[in-house]
């Protein structure tokens, strides 16, 4: 997601599996300790599914786009 500070930093984008909960500070834990500070994602959003190419890989250039203006508060 775009950041004034530092032009960039990492948004966790996750499609829940059917009948699984997790919060986001959960996901967010999970990090700490495993990878580096400036690697841990600031936020986490869940979506229904994510976008993917005619060959299945995931289509960053629309989640790109549709977190553009996504800020944290």
């Amino acid at each position: 997601m775009p950041s004034a500070k530092w032009s960039e930093r990492p948004l966790l984008v996750v499609v829940r599996r059917p009948g699984m909960e997790v919060s986001a500070e959960e996901l967010l834990a999970y990090f700490r300790g495993k990878v580096a500070k400036f690697c841990e994602p600031d936020a986490v959003e869940f979506v229904e599914q994510l976008p993917h190419t005619a060959t299945g890989k995931l289509l960053k250039t629309q989640i790109r786009k549709d977190f553009a203006g996504y800020s944290v508060a």
